[in-house]
């Protein structure tokens, strides 16, 4: 049985990481449109390189928790797929085995002319100065506002394989991301792991479960392994 799951940042914020976007737009306290823009690398480089740098430092910092944890558990079980909106690879390091990254995992470097050619990150820093292997400069594999999110049809094709759907810590605000659930069948069981369920009025056969990620999934595991 396919469980496919959607985790948004809900879940990496138990292991410590800050949430992408707080109330008041701003990420560890500089403005998005100043860090997370193609404009903004282009007017200012060694800021946004500096950003994602500290950034990686904390995703590699951080460590999986009970949530990440539960999810590789389930594939004891189930044929698990998760698709993220997170940039860190606490999935992988939890033991899941098939992980879709929409926008991109900040452990890894891309060409500044060539998005798809990506490189390891030797440490925690990309420096000015260090080039793919046509010449331009390295950045973050990250998918930055504005720009395409190539793993988009991919992850809506495994949406539509989907006999179980899950969705974790994430407010279903940041599109496309926001549109894979409806290409979950219809009749498909969607469970909704939140302290505040999104606006899903509008599908069928939802159930919440009103807690954080950890509390949530272990509420979850018991579903679906004792009915």
């Amino acid at each position: 049985m396919k469980l496919v799951v959607l985790t948004g940042a809900g879940i990496s914020a138990e292991s410590g990481l800050k949430t992408f976007r707080d109330s008041d737009g701003l990420w560890e306290g500089y403005n998005i449109h100043d860090v997370a823009t193609p404009e903004a690398w282009e007017r200012n480089p060694e800021l946004v390189q500096g950003f994602y740098n500290e950034r990686r430092k904390q995703v590699l910092a951080a460590k999986p928790n009970r949530a990440h944890q539960l999810l590789a558990e389930l594939e004891n079980d189930f044929d698990v797929e998760i698709i993220t909106q997170n940039i860190d690879d606490l999935h992988e390091r939890a033991g899941s085995t098939k992980v879709t990254h929409l926008h991109g995992i900040i452990i890894r470097s891309q060409s500044d002319i060539r998005p798809h050619l990506t490189y390891p990150i030797t440490g925690s820093e990309i420096k000015m100065g260090e080039l793919c292997e046509f010449g331009s400069q390295l950045r973050p594999h990250v998918v930055w506002f504005g720009e395409a999110v190539p793993m988009i049809e991919v992850a809506a094709n495994i949406c539509g394989k989907a006999d179980l759907f899950v969705l974790i810590g994430t407010s279903l605000a940041v599109y496309p991301a926001a549109g894979l659930i409806d290409f979950v069948p219809r009749e498909v069981n969607k469970y909704i792991i939140d302290p505040k369920t999104p606006d899903v009025k509008r599908y069928q056969n939802v159930i919440t479960i009103e807690q954080n990620a950890v509390n949530g999934m272990a509420q979850l595991k018991s579903i679906l392994l004792n009915g």
